[in-house]
């Protein structure tokens, strides 16, 4: 299991969260995102909407599975990337 915790760098607008969840759907391992008290599946579109994550929030990406080492730096550069 790997827990990396990310400072958010862009609005998590629809269109941006679709992108995680694309980008997380790509991968077998148990992808979350924990944020304050609220945990998502980073492969729902809803549960990370329902996060209402904004631009200079922290989140702590936790993965865990086989390719948990490949998907890391993955969404972590979606996470941190700028709009």
């Amino acid at each position: 299991m790997i827990k990396k915790v990310i400072q958010v760098n862009s609005s998590f607008e629809a269109a941006f969260a679709a992108q995680m969840v694309q980008k997380a759907s790509q991968f077998k391992s148990r992808i979350s995102l924990v944020a304050a008290e609220k945990t998502a599946n980073a492969k729902s579109i809803m549960g990370i909407i329902s996060m209402n994550l904004q631009k200079g929030n922290t989140v702590t990406i936790v993965i865990d599975g086989e390719d948990e080492q490949q998907a890391l730096p993955e969404l972590e550069a979606i996470l941190s990337s700028k709009e």
